[in-house]
């Protein structure tokens, strides 16, 4: 990458509830959930529970399908006090294995907004979770052939992203990210005096939602979707050269 020449020089993107459909599959898992361990005892924070160990364990298993369902499992024993079955225990991994296998649903506009910005300068990939299952989506997607590098990263923080910087040739100030997660896309990239333009999605995992920007929302703007991108680049682009 030519990292000298001034104003913008690389625009990231986001994976999942950016490019292409993945909490709703999620959120209808964790649904289910709720029904098999409401068949044990009466509750009405199930959800909660479950996302009390999910956010335990992110240390341990990392992100994407394969964590949460060892963690819905641990919830459900813990939920039940043990009394959980093996058939349900069983119905709790088939909803992981269901959701490694939804095919790939790019969201409108998708790909004609990445040819756009990828017509004017170089575009990057940028997700988090688990490799397998995020390598394959990436390949169904039909999208790789646009992106002149794919990071699939096990945490989007300061840190990652300072690396990838480095690797990419590229000052914070001359990238932009663009993805749906305050947390993840857009708060560690303001930090490190980089842009952003969030596309909030209409489901959010609670994880993500934990979010507060205190560096650099001047840098950042916010799109209904990608079809309105090429106009918030453009603005974006104007205030890093000015």
């Amino acid at each position: 990458m030519d990292s000298t020449r001034g104003g913008i020089a690389l625009v990231g993107f986001d994976a999942d509830d950016t490019l292409w459909k993945s909490q709703d599959y999620f959120d209808e898992a964790q649904a289910e959930f709720e029904r098999i361990v409401g068949a044990y005892v009466d509750l009405t924070d199930a959800g909660d529970r479950l996302y009390a160990v999910e956010k335990g364990n992110l240390a341990l298993f990392g992100y994407g399908v394969k964590g949460m369902v060892l963690s819905m499992i641990e919830a459900a024993v813990a939920i039940t006090e043990a009394r959980i079955s093996a058939a349900d225990v069983h119905r709790i991994v088939e909803l992981g294995k269901g959701l490694l296998r939804h095919p790939v649903e790019l969201l409108p506009g998708v790909r004609e907004a990445v040819e756009r910005i990828a017509a004017d300068m170089p575009v990057v990939l940028i997700t988090k979770g688990d490799l397998f299952h995020q390598e394959a989506k990436v390949r169904d997607s039909g999208l790789s052939d646009l992106f002149r590098r794919i990071e699939i990263v096990s945490e989007k923080d300061p840190r990652t992203y300072a690396r990838l910087f480095a690797e990419f040739g590229v000052e914070p100030g001359q990238f932009v990210m663009v993805g749906n997660s305050l947390r993840s896309d857009i708060a560690p990239v303001l930090e490190l005096g980089g842009w952003g333009v969030h596309v909030p999605y209409h489901t959010t995992w609670a994880h993500e939602a934990e979010a507060q920007l205190l560096h650099g929302g001047e840098r950042m703007r916010s799109i209904a979707g990608l079809g309105q991108l090429p106009m918030a680049m453009q603005e974006l682009t104007a205030l890093a050269r000015s």
